[in-house]
């Protein structure tokens, strides 16, 4: 009120008081927060729990015997920014190299991966691909416009009712992958899981190379106006893939062919 007095009528601030019934003092004083130590407080607790909020950072406080009342926790806390989303980085457990070798037999090892694209609407897409590194079969291609790891073991469920099971799967470090969900199904079915070491694809050669034919006879070849026409090209690929196109590294072999040759003749 003084402050407008002053602007208002260019008054000085004696006068200004005196009108107002203001003490001079009170014009001049200023309230003092020290506010440090709930600032160090708050920031080695962000470092420690970096997934917690203000309600748990209180209590925490309270527990060590520090008693801020929970008005000034909860300003400093905004002051600091800390209401804003704090994205955690999510640490990838150190991987162990795995020499990508071709297995003996079918259904030893599946490889999978995700490729992505846009309809012509521009909507994002996204197809998780599954080979048998035996044989270099196509085993499914699954589109979808968004894939959890719920959607991925679905599919899994149903592929192992018509090709069996795999002793293991060979994989990167996806976020549906590293899923707690994931290695959870894989766990309770007896499937080990290969994971790749971060920024290697070349160790897991097979579907790499399978995904690069695919996108270049698929995904670069042809505008898709929804899923459906993705899935059925998809399909239809796969068995032409399977059935009648010959691989190099399978001695000019389909995968069909290579998977019924006896043993004795594959190599």
């Amino acid at each position: 009120m003084a402050a407008y007095v002053i602007t208002r009528h260019h008054i000085s601030i004696s006068r200004a008081c005196k009108i107002i019934c203001l003490p001079k003092s009170m014009y001049y004083y200023t309230r003092i927060k020290d506010d440090s130590a709930t600032i160090l407080k708050l920031q080695e607790l962000a470092v420690k729990h970096p997934t917690e909020g203000q309600d748990l950072y209180y209590s925490r406080i309270r527990r060590e015997g520090l008693k801020w009342n929970y008005k000034r926790v909860r300003r400093v806390y905004l002051m600091l920014g800390m209401n804003k989303r704090r994205k955690a980085k999510r640490r990838v457990p150190q991987r162990v190299k795995q020499p990508l070798c071709q297995p003996e037999n079918y259904t030893e090892t599946w490889s999978l991966d995700f490729m992505s694209d846009v309809l012509v609407n521009k909507r994002k897409f996204r197809t998780l691909n599954v080979i048998d590194d035996f044989n270099k079969e196509a085993i499914a291609i699954e589109a979808a416009h968004s894939m959890p790891a719920q959607l991925v073991t679905r599919l899994l469920e149903r592929i192992m009712r018509e090709k069996g099971k795999p002793k293991r799967i060979r994989t990167d470090n996806g976020p549906e992958f590293i899923s707690r969900e994931f290695r959870d199904w894989c766990s309770a079915k007896g499937i080990e899981v290969q994971y790749i070491q971060p920024g290697r694809p070349m160790q897991n050669g097979y579907i790499e190379r399978f995904n690069r034919t695919f996108r270049e006879n698929i995904l670069d070849a042809y505008l898709f106006e929804d899923i459906t026409q993705v899935q059925i090209l998809a399909e239809e690929w796969m068995q032409d893939y399977n059935y009648n196109r010959p691989h190099d590294a399978l001695n000019g072999k389909t995968p069909a062919e290579y998977k019924a040759l006896p043993a004795a003749c594959r190599h």
